[in-house]
């Protein structure tokens, strides 16, 4: 047990387009790895972690949900007891990486609607590919700003770029959430 004796549990799900990056931020986040080799995920995985933030004990549930349309019917279960979210989109400059940022709004609907009023964070993967100096973030700010996200993070599976950073801001919301809420 920790210092404090304070131990919390959260499911916290992992949502994006196909090929964002959302398997291998949670390998980066969990186990400090990443792979090359891109293999979909098939409706869902999910990760146990342990982390202590502040002499702070949490275990969390990282659920992993497949962006491919085809497994659209399974999430509604598989959102369900989550008590935060992580939208995924590509930095890429490429068809995919367009095509995952004009997602976020619907990805942001479907938790939502399942989830009700969770704390949100959006990671932009892969800025190892781009050119970090020239990324302008008028459009994505313009999301946070419109959708409450409790922060955006430009993050790199690859190099763990603000990977660590960024899950633990989602962790420390729910925990300051948890502590308002007494």
């Amino acid at each position: 047990m920790n210092e404090t004796g304070l131990h919390y549990k959260y499911k916290i799900t992992v949502i994006g387009d196909p090929a964002v990056g959302k398997t291998s931020l949670i390998q980066t986040y969990t186990k400090g790895s990443f792979k090359t080799d891109y293999l979909p995920t098939i409706g869902a995985q999910f990760s146990v972690y342990e982390e202590e933030i502040e002499k702070v004990k949490f275990t969390l549930f990282l659920w992993d949900i497949a962006g491919q349309d085809k497994y659209h019917f399974l999430r509604p279960a598989f959102y369900e007891g989550s008590k935060a979210a992580i939208i995924v989109y590509s930095l890429e400059e490429s068809e995919k990486g367009t095509e995952s940022l004009k997602h976020i709004d619907e990805w942001h609907d479907d938790i939502k609607e399942y989830c009700g009023n969770i704390p949100i964070v959006l990671f932009g993967n892969k800025v190892d590919l781009v050119d970090e100096q020239a990324l302008t973030d008028k459009k994505v700010s313009k999301i946070v700003d419109t959708e409450g996200f409790i922060g955006y993070y430009r993050t790199s599976a690859k190099t763990g770029t603000r990977v660590v950073e960024a899950f633990q801001a989602i962790v420390k919301a729910l925990y300051t959430r948890e502590d308002i809420s007494k």
